[in-house]
C-alpha cells in the first residue's frame, strides 16, 4: 500500500511540475476559477498524498519540501522562453495550502482516538 501511495504522490508531483512549466498548458476544467485556485488544489492534493505516502516523515519536513517545490516552480516560470509568470503570491498560496492540509491531517489520528467505540 505504501508503494502505491508513493507512486501516486510522484505521479501527481510530476503532473503538477509539467503543467507548471509548459509554455502553453492544456485547458483544465478549473481554469475558470483562477490561477490561485489551481495552485491551492495542486498543492493541497500533493500535501495529502505526501502525508499518506510518507507516514514516517516529519510533517514539518513535508511542509518544507513541498513549499520549496512551489518556490522552485516559480523560479522556473521566470524563464522568459516559457512565457509564464513568476508570482510570489502563487508560492504563498502553495505554502498556505500545504500548511492547512498537513495540519488537518495531523488532527485525524487525534479524532480517531477520541471517537467513541
Amino acid at each position: 500500500m505504501m508503494l502505491a501511495g508513493q507512486g501516486a504522490f510522484w505521479l501527481a508531483a510530476a503532473f503538477a511540475v509539467v503543467m507548471a512549466v509548459l509554455p502553453k498548458p492544456p485547458a483544465m476544467p478549473m481554469d475558470g476559477y483562477g490561477d490561485k485556485v489551481e495552485h491551492i488544489i495542486a498543492f493541497a492534493t500533493l500535501s495529502l498524498l505526501a502525508v499518506i505516502a510518507f507516514p514516517q516523515m516529519p510533517r514539518l519536513r513535508i511542509v518544507e519540501r513541498l513549499s520549496f517545490l512551489g518556490a522552485l516552480i516559480e523560479v522556473v516560470q521566470s524563464i522568459p522562453a516559457l512565457h509564464r509568470d513568476c508570482d510570489i503570491r502563487d508560492w504563498v498560496a502553495d505554502t498556505v495550502a500545504i500548511v492547512v492540509v498537513v495540519s488537518l491531517a495531523r488532527l485525524v489520528p487525534l479524532l480517531r482516538e477520541r471517537a467513541p467505540a
